[in-house]
Parts: C-alpha cells; structure tokens; sequence
C-alpha cells in the first residue's frame, strides 16, 4: 500500500489466501535470505545451533494501514540470569553435610542474632539527636558506627563467611568517588558496609525493614522509587552532590539494579554514570561445587539456611582499575556505563545481556500465576525499553493478557487459546493477526513475540490517529464515553456475523476503551 489511509478498509472483499514465504531474519547486520515453500508447509526446523536466526512467514501484515514497517521478532533468550543452580538440596552428600551442620547452624543464628541486635542499638546511639541529615555525618557518630561495622563482620561470619579473599585495593575517595560492582546477594552490601561505609543508593522499601532500615540510615542512603521518573531524577542529584563532596564517604551502586546468578551481566542502570565522576568497578565472586550463593529464584529464609549448613562459603573481592570518563569527547552516560560494563564482565568472563529489573517483575508474576516454566517468559526488558519504550509494568500488563491464553508448559500459545482469550472466531483477519505475531510460522507464539508484536504495532505512525478515530466512530453522541449500546451499533457493520453475547462479551473486556483512553487521555 504506497499511501497509508485510515479510511481504506483492512482487506478487500474477497482477498485471494496468499501463498506463504520464509524470510530469515538476523538481528546482526547481515543480507537476509529468502527462502520459497509450499503454501500448506508451516513448519520450518532449525538445528540446535542455529541461535541467531528466525524464520517469518510473508502474510500480509493486517495494521499495513498504519504505515508500518514489517515485523520481525528477535530470537528466544536461552539464558536466564536469575536462575539459581541449587535451588533444591540434591544428593547424599548435600544432606548428610545438612545434618552434620545443624548444631553449627544454631550456634551460627546465635551469633547473628546477636551481632544484629548489638550492630543496631550501636546505630541507634549515633543516629541519637541527629537532624542534620542533609549534611555529612559528624566525626564522632561515624567512630560509634565502627561498632556496628564490626557486628557486620561478624554476621558475615556467621553466614559461613570465615575469610575473605581481596584482590587490589579501594582507590582514594578523592579520584574514584563513586563505586559500582555486580550484584549476586544480600552479602555484598554488608561486606562493603564494613569494608567502605559508604553512602549507597536502595529502593525506598528498604527503609522499612527491621533493624537493617535504622542500620543504612546511618550511612545516609539515597533512596530511589525505580518507577517514578522525579524519584530517579532526584537520586542522581544526589549521586552527583554528594560525589563532589569529600566530606562525604564514597557512593556505592549496584547498575543492575537487582541480584543474578552472578554468570551474566544484566544491563546497567546510568545513575552512576550522570554525574561524570570517575568509578571504580568491583566484582564479587562466589567460587562454589555443591551450593550456588546467589539470591535468585530462591526465597531468602532458604538461602540462609543452606548457608548457615555450610562449612565454609568462599567468596572473592577484586578491587578493578578506576574508570574515567572520556572528557575529552563529552561522554555520553549510555557510553560511559558499556565500557564500565565491559571491564566488569571482562573481569568476572561472563556474557553481557539486555535483562532487567523487568523481567524479575516478569519471573514474579509468572510464579504467581503458578506457570511451571517462568523462565520462559523473560524477554530481556532493557531491549524491550529501548526499542519500543514500553516500560515494565505495561510488560507485566501484557503477560497477564498472554497468560489468559493459556500457554503450554513450554510458555506457547496456539491460535486457539490467542483468539478465546480475546473473545474473537477465526476469520483471515484473525488468522493475518496471528501470524503477523507467529513470525516463525511454528502455529504457536511465544510470550516474547506477542510483547514485540503488541509494542511494534502500538509504536506504528499512524497509531494513535487510528485509536482516536476508531473512538470517535464509536462515541455518537461526542460526550468522551462510549455505552455498550453506541459499541453494538458501530461494531455490526464492521463484523455483522457477530452475535449479541459476543458483542457484550467484547464490551466487557473493554479492550478498545482501555487503549483509547491510553492513547488519547480520555
């Protein structure tokens, strides 16, 4: 179609069945190959090594009126960097190390319970009479916060944590002022609150937690609500005020933004890198055989537990060379954070990938909903983000929509469960809308292409003109609302084989009134 027109209709009248094409599509920069099949064959088998590749059929696309590109989704993630590898307590040894350890685990919950009630009251008596906050911590307080420093060794210890092997050095305050290092468990941010003390940045549910609230109050934290953009904005002036404070200790970031398994590098969050101050990355390493450390997909009264029936838990700090910022070339933050990025992945020789906090939220309400792969529903959000702005909690929406579908243990949806979900009978329209999504042409689709679908369509030129025109064919009396009886009358002509229970049951799910009123404010 040379000229997008809303006023066209979707399809002919009688539009011929077209014949199918598979178009092998690379998100590497490479010539695409154009491959001719039978109309009937919908099947294409790729073999185990053929990651990077996709094939899609060529349907006509049915929002071609919206003056869009043609869609095409990037192939399924394999990894899942939240995972962890010994969830369940598995074989002989495990156990029988378990039950050696119980009289030790006791004695160790002792020594935990103590050294956080002492570390707390200590942080009570500094904080006592403090108004200033806004200022650096007076001299004498942080001398009293010594106290619960060392009750945070001693918790470390509890946990199995007897030595810990440092490689380098923490550089001056004055060249490196702010820290970043990956994220893998709760350990790290009591060994750098006894190693540096310094000034972190935590999301503001963490000020409520008992005892450990008080504990980083003292260190005066920067909270931060990851969803509300003036939340973000304000930590990053804060980051910068006090980076270029000497009285202030150093500022401590985890870019990931949550904990992994510690074999990838997730994308990073730029609140470090704003500011355009020096920084010191840090990796911490957790060598294991028989239990995996990292606080990922397991609950935290387990993790601790299975560290407390430990005999040991290695774990290794290495100090990296200070990261400057290209001045000479103004930097750009998104640069500044890959090459900060690289060193750290260099140093720990793990891949880099595009997920985020979002595809926790994902993993999360998969779980929920009781799905028995939720892995399967990670799509690595940052990508996602960066494509389509489509933030988390809309992806988090859109899941919830799939999962209606009722997908598969192996997280796919048949053109079946697509069109009950969404109260619709199969006609070429539906079935072009499908396969528009189905872009391997395998008869199922995954959560991941249906999130690239949806956003792809939404991100379309002409998309929101559409959204407001539909609404305004259906609002008659041009009050801004749309009455069931205004939604049956207009939808007849459009689809007159639709019965009045379909129509009420489409009505009901308000699918159309939620992305007007999305798309136009209403």
């Amino acid at each position: 179609m040379a000229h997008p027109d809303l006023t066209s209709p979707l399809l002919p009248t009688s539009a011929p069945r077209p014949q199918h094409s598979a178009i092998t599509i690379d998100d590497t920069p490479q010539t695409p190959k154009n491959t001719k099949t039978h109309p009937q064959n919908h099947n294409h088998h790729h073999g185990p090594h053929n990651n990077t590749q996709t094939a899609a059929a060529s349907h006509p696309s049915p929002y071609e009126f919206l003056g869009g590109r043609p869609f095409s989704a990037p192939t399924p993630s394999t990894v899942d960097p939240f995972k962890n590898d010994t969830e369940k307590i598995d074989g002989v040894y495990e156990l029988l190390k378990i039950v050696i350890c119980l009289p030790i685990a006791a004695v160790r919950l002792l020594i935990f319970g103590v050294a956080l009630g002492i570390g707390y009251l200590a942080t009570k008596l500094a904080l006592e009479g403090w108004k200033d906050k806004q200022n650096p911590m007076p001299a004498w307080r942080c001398r009293l916060m010594w106290v619960t420093r060392v009750c945070a060794r001693c918790i470390l210890f509890s946990f199995g944590y007897h030595w810990i092997r440092r490689k380098g050095k923490p550089a001056p305050r004055d060249i490196a002022p702010i820290v970043v290092s990956n994220h893998v468990s709760y350990i790290e941010p009591i060994f750098y609150f006894y190693e540096l003390f310094p000034t972190m940045v935590a999301s503001e549910s963490h000020d409520s937690l008992p005892f450990v609230g008080t504990i980083i109050r003292a260190m005066q934290v920067i909270y931060v609500n990851r969803f509300s953009p003036s939340s973000r904005k304000h930590a990053v002036n804060e980051i910068k005020r006090k980076a270029a404070c000497d009285r202030f200790p150093r500022v401590l970031l985890f870019p990931e933004g949550t904990t992994t398994n510690g074999k990838f590098l997730i994308s990073f969050q730029l609140g470090a890198f704003i500011p355009g101050f020096a920084i010191q990355p840090v990796v911490v390493r957790y060598p294991h055989m028989h239990f995996d450390q990292s606080w990922g997909n397991i609950s935290l009264g387990r993790l601790m537990f299975r560290m407390f029936t430990q005999f040991h838990n290695f774990m290794e700090v290495e100090y990296l060379p200070v990261v400057f910022p290209l001045e000479n070339q103004k930097e750009i933050p998104t640069r500044f954070a890959k090459r900060t990025r690289q060193v750290l992945a260099r140093a720990l020789n793990v891949a880099q990938t595009s997920h985020s906090f979002g595809d926790i939220m994902l993993l999360t309400k998969a779980s929920e909903l009781q799905q028995e792969n939720p892995s399967n529903y990670l799509v690595e959000m940052a990508q996602v983000e960066s494509l389509f702005h489509i933030n988390s909690l809309e992806a988090v929406n859109f899941l919830d929509k799939f999962l209606s579908m009722k997908p598969d243990s192996s997280g796919h949806v048949t053109i079946d469960g697509f069109l009950s979900a969404l109260k619709l009978r199969f006609s070429n329209l539906t079935d072009e809308v499908f396969h528009l999504i189905d872009v391997d042409n395998n008869g199922y689709i995954t959560f991941k292409q249906f999130l690239f679908a949806s956003a792809h369509v939404m991100k379309q030129p002409l998309f929101r003109q559409a959204c407001e025109q539909a609404f305004r064919e259906y609002d008659v009396g041009g009050n801004d609302h749309v009455s069931e009886e205004q939604f049956g009358e207009s939808i007849r002509p459009a689809v007159p084989e639709m019965t009045k229970d379909e129509e009420r049951a489409k009505w009901k799910t308000g699918k159309l009134l939620r992305v007007a009123e999305k798309q136009t404010g209403c």
